[in-house]
């Protein structure tokens, strides 16, 4: 019954009223659902448009007798309509929270079996740093051979508990 195709704009339409919610919802707000709500019976000009946050009850009544008053509906059919409005952008807020947090969850690589025989390989043979630092340069770092070494082990300090810090000025 709800229709979230335009973000800007949800429509939720029953037989009795058809309702638009104006600007979308927020996903960060958990203890409110504010939204811009435009309410109507269907094929009629008579809107009500107003904010309102759903999870007031107060306003809720207010709102319901205002729908009553002004679309000439009962107020059983408008208290109804709000609560399963409610509910359904309850359900799709909870459908966008648990999308974001699909999207930005942290990347782990994990190493294929040759990969780890590969870096258990290079790991094992002596003079690492300076094997490192070696390809550091074949990488694209052209010179700078104490500066590119002394970076490296700054950044994998990252994984300490008290990582290093540094500043690089190039020209």
């Amino acid at each position: 019954m709800l229709d979230t195709s335009n973000p800007n704009s949800y429509e939720y339409t029953t037989k009795n009223l058809e309702i638009q919610i104006l600007g979308g919802i927020k996903a960060n707000k958990l203890e409110s659902l504010r939204v811009t709500i435009s309410i109507q019976k269907p094929k009629e000009h008579n809107i009500l448009r107003h904010n309102i946050d759903l999870y007031n009850d107060n306003q809720i009544e207010k709102f319901t007798r205002k729908i009553a008053e002004r679309l000439e509906i009962g107020t059983s059919v408008a208290r109804i309509t709000l609560q399963e409005l409610t509910k359904e952008l309850e359900n799709y807020r909870f459908l966008l929270i648990e999308q974001y947090e699909k999207q930005h969850q942290p990347y782990f690589k994990e190493l294929t079996g040759t990969e780890l025989r590969v870096a258990e390989t290079f790991l094992k043979k002596p003079n690492i740093l300076q094997r490192t630092n070696e390809l550091i340069g074949k990488s694209g770092v052209i010179g700078e051979e104490h500066n590119r070494q002394t970076m490296f082990l700054i950044f994998t300090s990252r994984k300490t508990n008290n990582p290093l810090h540094c500043v690089s000025i190039g020209g």
